[in-house]
């Protein structure tokens, strides 16, 4: 289990055997990290979402998506904790398809130079647990693209339950549509793990 033991002006900060995840704050430190991995061809088109274009483009993405934070829209930086370097984002939102459940989604993504070390499947599993207890939660949601392997591998191991693909359920940067792989994991099943 996650350890949240330090606040960061007022919010929460999770802390695990390898990482911190801290808010993202509306710096250009913290735009520029953004731009640094976010730029980069094979980080975002996996999820959908096209390479960040300018450092403007990242900051407008930090103010618009991943601030304010609270209420169940919480994003974290992910960065290690031996040097404080940032090296992802993993945060979670409204669960739209659960109406009158307490549910939230979780997103995340990951430098590629950090890649298969482990570090996702580390941040996921802290936030279920911060989120699980932090807003009494019922249910956690994930959901990925058919052609996110390494995603679909991240959820895997982090106990996720495959619901379904919806086909066609979003359109990425491209115009392309894709299919959508939902995932869950109950409270119970979260307690047990």
């Amino acid at each position: 289990m996650a350890v949240k033991n330090e606040t960061w002006r007022g919010t929460d900060v999770i802390v695990t055997e390898r990482l911190k995840l801290v808010p993202w704050e509306d710096t250009e430190a913290d735009a520029k990290e953004i731009y640094r991995m976010a730029s980069n061809p094979n980080v975002g088109p996996h999820a959908g979402w096209k390479p960040h274009e300018s450092l403007e483009e990242s900051r407008t993405i930090l103010r618009e998506m991943f601030l304010p934070f609270g209420g169940g829209h919480d994003t974290f930086s992910i960065r290690l904790k031996d040097t404080g370097r940032v090296i992802g984002s993993i945060g979670t939102y409204e669960d739209t398809a659960r109406e009158g459940v307490k549910s939230l989604e979780i997103g995340y993504w990951l430098d590629e130079a950090e890649w298969h070390k482990g570090y996702m499947t580390e941040a996921c599993r802290a936030i279920q647990d911060y989120a699980f207890l932090k807003y009494d939660l019922a249910i956690m949601a994930i959901r990925t693209s058919n052609v996110n392997f390494r995603s679909q591998g991240v959820i895997r191991n982090c106990g996720f339950t495959y619901e379904g693909t919806i086909r066609k359920a979003y359109r990425i940067y491209t115009g392309e549509d894709r299919d959508s792989r939902f995932y869950s994991i109950t409270r119970e099943e979260w307690e047990a793990r």
